[in-house]
């Protein structure tokens, strides 16, 4: 089964086609840049799944190879973090996605920025294609995000007539993603030992998605007010029958 579209821009025809990958194709395997990526990545999935947003239709992946033929020749890039809203067929060991032939195309895909080459902004046209190009004239994802993981600096692009504009944030520093129904923004602070800047989600209320540590914290602080309003119960319940003693008053034989 092969999807095609053909399109002409700048007088150079695209023959976009979306088939199944290659068995002989090897996937690039590019070293990660720095350990804080799969912090980074893990930690976007981990909030995800901990508010039950995760459904098994659905594919969220990092370094994930992403998958076109372009005028006859194979194209793959690995997005630092993809979200999928609907794939056809749910496979516990997909090593590629192929979208339009495998299901939707992804609704967003983010860069983790690590070094100067500018690879993450890159718009070249000829083989292999850059990302950015290929993210939005070829796989034409409606969000792109790139971010800065030393500055914080969070950069959404939204496709817009299809191209990538600039889109700024709300009053709160957040991006909303409509097919996710979540904002996205930045945080700074610390978890599994890396301190920093670190993207986030919010719930449309404002309300942060946790982590599994800051979800135990949440619970372990409701079980301690919870325990503090029973002992405060308790006080109470010891002074009134006090009182009721000292006015003679036998609490056991007052009328239910």
């Amino acid at each position: 089964m092969v999807a095609q579209i053909k399109e002409a821009q700048a007088s150079t025809e695209l023959v976009i086609t979306w088939e199944a990958l290659p068995e002989d194709f090897k996937l690039e395997n590019e070293p990660v840049d720095n350990t804080g990526q799969p912090l980074l990545a893990s930690a976007l999935s981990e909030s995800l799944e901990i508010s039950g947003f995760i459904q098994p239709q659905m594919l969220i992946a990092a370094n994930f190879g992403l998958c076109a033929t372009l005028n006859g020749q194979f194209v793959a890039k690995a997005p630092d973090w993809l979200y999928v809203p609907s794939v056809l067929e749910i496979l516990p060991d997909r090593k590629s996605y192929t979208p339009n032939l495998e299901g939707d195309v992804p609704a967003l895909v983010m860069e983790f920025l690590s070094d100067l080459d500018g690879a993450e902004y890159s718009y070249r046209r000829t083989y292999p294609p850059g990302k950015l190009f290929f993210y939005e004239q070829i796989l034409r994802i409606p969000n792109y995000v790139i971010f800065a993981p030393d500055g914080g600096l969070l950069e959404f692009y939204q496709l817009e007539n299809g191209r990538y504009e600039l889109t700024q944030p709300d009053e709160n520093g957040r991006n909303w993603v409509s097919s996710m129904g979540l904002f996205l923004g930045t945080w700074q602070g610390t978890k599994q030992g890396r301190t920093g800047y670190w993207l986030r989600w919010w719930d449309e209320a404002g309300n942060l998605l946790p982590w599994g540590t800051e979800r135990v914290e949440q619970e372990r602080q409701r079980a301690e007010q919870e325990r503090q309003r029973a002992e405060q119960e308790r006080q109470q319940k010891e002074r009134l029958i006090a009182y009721l003693k000292s006015q003679g008053i036998d609490p056991d034989n007052l009328p239910i």
